[in-house]
């Protein structure tokens, strides 16, 4: 990534960071952590207008002093900011998805954003561009709710669209249980294949950056794909183990990035 735009990112991260434990961090009840975010909301429209509101915490204040000058000059845009912040509020208040296309939804504005943000503030204007940087994007945020399903249902929270789950006549009381039956071995696996079809009208994006940015481009696609195909190979039971990335695995993405073909 361009030195340059590394504080910019920084700014973005933190102000996501921060938000993102507003909605799911701690023992707050919900109507206190959309208070939170309502304020949150404010502080960024106030910073697109250039003037930083503080309110007391220096780390949060330092935020918005970062986030003011990034919103001033690196052509990062405040709607794509307020997605986060909106997919934020759903978090608190959502914890079922009826379709697909509801994911897909939720994938706009909690993962999309990131990604078109780093190709903003890195001198990439493309809409296609954006495109296929959204399909990487949600690609990875779908990997990391069926490799996280486990620890978010004991949250109260299933990722799953429930057409799917339906689909595949997979009960919701076995979940309950960890009982992973072959209903919802098939309804993950036709789940993980949509992300699979993902990655893969995403993977563009990582060809047509450039200097450093592409090498980490590529590594987070790598390491993305290889999370879900350790997944399905173990037919998504993330009850038994959750499979995450080791040396091994580091060492394929790197030989991933060596022999990278578009």
């Amino acid at each position: 990534m361009p030195k340059a735009a590394r504080p910019h990112i920084a700014a973005i991260y933190a102000f996501a960071r921060i938000a993102d434990d507003f909605a799911d961090e701690g023992t707050r009840d919900p109507g206190d952590r959309l208070v939170l975010l309502d304020d949150w909301q404010s502080r960024l429209d106030a910073a697109a207008q250039g003037r930083v509101e503080l309110g007391g915490n220096p780390t949060h204040d330092a935020v918005f002093v970062a986030l003011c000058e990034t919103l001033r000059v690196s052509g990062a845009d405040q709607a794509l900011l307020s997605d986060l912040l909106s997919a934020f509020r759903q978090d608190v208040t959502t914890k079922r998805y009826e379709t697909w296309e509801d994911v897909l939804d939720y994938c706009r504005r909690s993962a999309n954003p990131v990604g078109r943000l780093v190709l903003l503030v890195t001198g990439h204007r493309d809409e296609a561009l954006a495109q296929q940087s959204d399909a990487v994007c949600t690609a990875l945020q779908l990997t990391n709710f069926w490799q996280d399903l486990a620890r978010d249902w004991t949250n109260g929270r299933l990722y799953v669209p429930l057409d799917i789950v339906k689909a595949h006549g997979a009960r919701i009381d076995d979940l309950n249980s960890g009982r992973w039956s072959p209903e919802w071995r098939g309804a993950l696996h036709d789940a993980g294949d949509r992300t699979r079809a993902l990655f893969a009208a995403g993977k563009p994006v990582a060809d047509a950056v450039r200097g450093r940015l592409r090498l980490e481009l590529r590594a987070t696609w790598l390491g993305g794909r290889r999370i879900l195909d350790r997944l399905a190979a173990a037919d998504y039971d993330v009850f038994r183990a959750r499979p995450s990335l080791d040396w091994r695995d580091a060492v394929r993405v790197a030989a991933g990035i060596v022999t990278w073909r578009r």
